[in-house]
């Protein structure tokens, strides 16, 4: 397991949720990681009720919150659909390289990832696209996905951890 799948900012909106969890698993995303602002349960649900193109379920998933979250009711429906709740800040170590993960708008939680020198901090909350170095040494490859809402471009991003490789995608945009 190298590849990450990475969608933040949803803000309740389920069939772009559903729409980007689809391209992630295409893109052969080994685990999702949605970065906060959930904002309902249908978006929990569409985490994992997507399907790769031959019907096989989608990857793990794991999920922190936002700050338009309601922690206590949207981790009570996380936990009764099977996803692990890492809030408000988790950890997933692949390919020997730790990948820390949060929603962003904790200063402290953002800050002790960088201090702690991790190869990667994955967060959204500001609905714009990143992919940077920071902390000492600019060890720390600090990457947004950018945002399934209020964005002019629906943006996710797959993180090769074993490559050192972040592509963004363009998730469309519904019909009207």
């Amino acid at each position: 397991m190298t590849r990450i799948g990475l969608l933040a900012d949803s803000h309740g909106r389920e069939e772009t949720t559903r729409r980007a969890v689809e391209l992630l698993v295409a893109e052969g995303a080994d685990v999702l990681l949605h970065l906060g602002d959930i904002a309902s349960t249908g978006v929990l649900e569409s985490l994992v009720a997507a399907r790769d193109a031959r019907g096989a379920p989608a990857p793990p998933v794991h999920v922190v919150f936002g700050n338009v979250d309601d922690v206590d009711r949207l981790g009570r429906e996380a936990l009764r659909l099977g996803l692990p709740v890492d809030h408000p800040a988790g950890r997933l170590r692949l390919a020997g390289k730790t990948v820390a993960f949060l929603h962003g708008h904790l200063a402290r939680d953002f800050e002790a990832a960088l201090a702690d020198g991790v190869e990667y901090l994955c967060h959204g909350h500001t609905h714009e696209r990143r992919d940077e170095r920071q902390g000492p040494s600019r060890r720390t490859r600090v990457i947004n996905p950018g945002a399934l809402h209020r964005a002019r471009e629906h943006t996710v991003a797959i993180l090769d951890v074993a490559a050192d490789r972040v592509r963004f995608l363009g998730v469309p945009r519904e019909e009207l």
